[in-house]
């Protein structure tokens, strides 16, 4: 579905052949670039395989009162809940939601084939996430059409394949700029298709839009500008760097980059298969948690995770930070570089302890933890943190762990998360049987290739 005020979706005409000159080539005059993005994609995966959930207000979150929404239907949405809100205010909005936990292997079943369907049309896509992605067509327009014929074909496919009894659906942006695409798929969702106009048109076409739709312009930068007299796209274009450095609270230089993509100019290319730039994980709790010893345990059972995504991964990182968000909101965030790169739980916990004791929360309620990795790479300095034979022991023990709990679903954790000193089989496999998994592996280990 186009807009009704767009340019026309066919390939722009030639330029007149000049004296001398041969005609320009029109699939050389500008870029193609596509924003696909699927539509309520968690919830709509979960209506896909449950279909006494169709049509009815569905929320993909946590249950608990501290919890976030993921997803919301958009049965959900007509009754005021939106992801990212808290899972109470959403269920305060929509009293009849029925919430689901999120299934988040099944949603990157599904991503891998929508995926798979960016790459039949071009090789440069750059996913945003699960359900979302940057394509540059503008070398695909001589095989498949123009950008809009393009965009309707993944759509059709998404529709065809990834659904059939109750089709997924995509909204798509075609534009000359990632920035101008972004929005376009947003302007008509669900299960539009938006064209942007091209060249020096493009700015008209942004400047009625509201300043909300500048990317990071949210709840309080927005009543800042629009008190300044900034209230469309079209204003911002317009305004001094000085007045828009101001109002957003950053640098001069900054704001003179929201002035160029206020008026369309984005030059910043598709990357494709972009390499995670961190790995984390974080929990906001049912109750705060208060005293050093909890927010070590907390640190603790998120380096195990976080280890367990790196070596999944392959991935080794320098950079470790701890996130801890207090009862009334307050953000605090610390991070180190560590000599060498490490991938372990036992590493990645001394240093989520080291940065905890840099910070003044012994009486502090805490709603949230979190722990990340990212600087992966070579090894960025010459003095190791610990031992050579220490880490690859650490590096062992974290393999089996993780080939174990492979295995048998979690069965093998440190003792300092046990909630009792005593659990019981885990995932009905007795803890002899887990014992001598744990066994046997280590031996394979240490066996000589």
């Amino acid at each position: 579905m186009l807009s009704a005020d767009v340019a026309p979706t066919g390939a722009r005409p030639p330029e007149p052949a000049r004296a001398g000159r041969a005609p320009a080539d029109p699939l050389s005059v500008a870029r193609a670039i596509l924003h696909i993005d699927m539509d309520a994609f968690f919830a709509s995966v979960e209506e896909l395989d449950d279909p006494s959930l169709r049509g009815k207000p569905v929320l993909v979150g946590g249950a608990a009162r501290r919890g976030v929404v993921a997803a919301a239907s958009y049965a959900a949405r007509a009754r005021g809940a939106r992801s990212a809100m808290p899972m109470a205010e959403a269920l305060r909005r929509c009293p009849e939601a029925i919430v689901v936990p999120p299934r988040r292997a099944r949603y990157a079943e599904i991503s891998a084939q929508m995926f798979e369907i960016f790459g039949r049309y071009t090789p440069l896509v750059e996913g945003l996430s699960l359900d979302e992605a940057f394509l540059d067509v503008t070398a695909s327009r001589a095989l498949f059409g123009d950008g809009a014929q393009i965009a309707a074909s993944i759509r059709a496919d998404i529709r065809a394949e990834l659904g059939p009894s109750l089709p997924l659906t995509a909204s798509a942006g075609v534009a000359e700029c990632k920035f101008v695409a972004k929005i376009a798929s947003d302007l008509r969702k669900p299960d539009g298709l938006v064209v942007a106009p091209p060249g020096v048109a493009v700015a008209a076409f942004l400047a009625r839009l509201p300043v909300e739709r500048m990317w990071g312009v949210g709840e309080k930068s927005a009543p800042r500008l629009r008190a300044l007299g900034l209230r469309t796209l079209g204003d911002l274009a317009r305004a001094a760097p000085s007045t828009l450095a101001l109002a957003l609270g950053t640098a001069p230089e900054h704001a003179a980059r929201v002035s160029r993509l206020a008026r369309g100019e984005d030059d910043r290319p598709v990357v494709p298969h972009g390499e995670a730039k961190s790995v984390g994980s974080e929990s906001t709790y049912e109750r705060d948690l208060v005293g050093r010893a909890a927010l070590s345990r907390a640190v603790l059972q998120h380096a195990e995770i976080v280890a367990r995504r790196l070596t999944a991964a392959r991935l080794s990182a320098r950079v470790v930070a701890v996130k801890l968000k207090l009862a009334d909101f307050t953000l605090l965030t610390r991070q180190v570089s560590l000599r060498e790169p490490v991938s372990d739980t036992q590493s990645l916990h001394e240093a989520g302890a080291a940065l905890l004791a840099r910070l003044d929360v012994d009486n502090a309620h805490i709603r949230l933890v979190g722990l990340s990795a990212s600087g992966f790479g070579a090894d960025a300095g010459t003095r190791p943190l610990f031992p050579e034979p220490e880490r690859a022991r650490r590096e062992r023990i974290e393999q089996v762990v993780g080939a174990v709990n492979g295995r048998h679903a979690g069965a093998v954790t440190r003792a300092s998360l046990l909630e009792a000193p005593s659990r019981g089989d885990a995932a009905g496999k007795g803890v002899e049987l887990v014992r001598e998994d744990l066994a046997r592996l280590v031996a394979s280990k240490r066996r000589p290739p």
